[in-house]
């Protein structure tokens, strides 16, 4: 980092070390590995095979032109899905204490066209170290159109994005696929974050891996398909536009809520231990809600997946009970709303402070979730 970021309170503080003892017995109590089990198992095969599903039934070019653009939307879901459940465990080596096979699972971002290299690093890396602290957390800093928390540079057009923000999240996918990788791979600094020279066989993955996945989507529909190459470029639009809206907005509803911290950067002294910090700042949703970590991936979990990301989701539902009691215990803040639309409604309602808020004091003191 160009300024060191510490936590005041050691990880070692009362609250850390009883939740890990808590944790650590519920999985040897149970005689279970922290790693992906049948349900996990299940629900890769289910969204891979989906995926690869949909791709054949819309290169076989069998359908009416409506029909193909409904599978292009159905596919962008699957794009979203895959991200959530199989991508983003494999990422945090949460799959398997077997890292060839995490490695492998990995490269589902690759088969959508995102490239894992740049992803660890600007999640793993920034994103979990340093959550919602502005000027270090990437995710806080977005394109211009949008602000997420007071800083210089306050337009006229931010007191709206509580509007229009959702449009611009469904274009997330499509940044990523074109010109985000590249930038993000060649910068040599993050925020903060001085990122390290990558290996050489990462410059391989990301212009071969950027290569087939244009060529699959791009290229091949044009060759195989009796279409004009703008409806092929209206259907894969379309596909990017779902995958977008679905992984943008989930992961906002993760931080970006009431209830959750904005902590300022200031001499990179933050007032608390990590684990608290990761509490305090991030939020869960529907967590009583079968179809929500089902689709999400475990990320309507958010507070048990930043405290614990090296746990496979399919656990986060028997851990979420453990980690609320013990916060309770000992006064750490834990905020949660009971279902996907009032995650969202807060949302907006923070998008619309942060687009008039002059400093950070005037949107610190968010109500805490209902």
């Amino acid at each position: 980092m160009a300024q060191k970021i510490s936590f005041l309170t050691p990880d070692r503080d009362p609250f850390a070390t009883t939740l890990r003892q808590r944790v650590d017995a519920y999985f040897q109590q149970k005689g279970l590995s922290r790693h992906a089990n049948g349900y996990f198992w299940g629900k890769a095969a289910f969204f891979l095979g989906a995926y690869f599903g949909l791709y054949g039934a819309i290169l076989s070019g069998r359908f009416s032109e409506p029909v193909m653009l409904l599978l292009c939307l159905a596919h962008g879901f699957t794009v979203a899905c895959i991200g959530f459940n199989v991508g983003h465990d494999a990422c945090h080596n949460a799959v398997s204490d077997n890292p060839r096979l995490n490695r492998l699972f990995m490269h589902s971002f690759t088969v959508m066209g995102a490239n894992v290299y740049n992803w660890n690093i600007s999640h793993n890396v920034v994103h979990h170290s340093y959550t919602n602290i502005p000027e270090a957390d990437g995710d806080l800093h977005p394109m211009p159109f949008l602000r997420f928390y007071p800083k210089e540079g306050k337009k006229p057009v931010h007191r709206y994005q509580h509007w229009y923000a959702f449009f611009l999240y469904s274009l997330t996918s499509l940044a990523w696929v074109f010109p985000k990788d590249f930038r993000h791979f060649f910068e040599r600094k993050l925020i903060a974050y001085d990122k390290p020279e990558p290996p050489a066989s990462e410059y391989v993955w990301l212009f071969a891996g950027k290569a087939a996945y244009y060529f699959a989507f791009l290229v091949l529909p044009c060759i195989v398909l009796d279409l004009p190459w703008w409806k092929v470029l209206i259907g894969f639009t379309a596909m990017h536009l779902v995958a977008g809206f679905m992984l943008a907005t989930v992961f906002q509803l993760g931080h970006l809520v009431e209830g959750t911290r904005l902590v300022p950067l200031g001499d990179g002294k933050i007032p608390a231990s990590w684990l608290a910090h990761q509490v305090e700042t991030s939020a869960n949703f529907a967590t009583r809600s079968p179809l929500a970590l089902f689709i999400t991936g475990g990320l309507n979990f958010q507070i048990e997946h930043h405290l614990f990301p090296r746990i496979s989701h399919a656990h986060y539902p028997a851990l979420a009970g453990i980690v609320k009691s013990t916060a309770a215990e000992f006064g750490v803040n834990y905020t949660e709303y009971p279902s996907f639309g009032a995650a969202l409604a807060s949302h907006r309602r923070v998008l619309k402070a942060m687009g008039v808020a002059d400093d950070l004091t005037a949107v610190s003191a968010q109500p805490a979730a209902a």
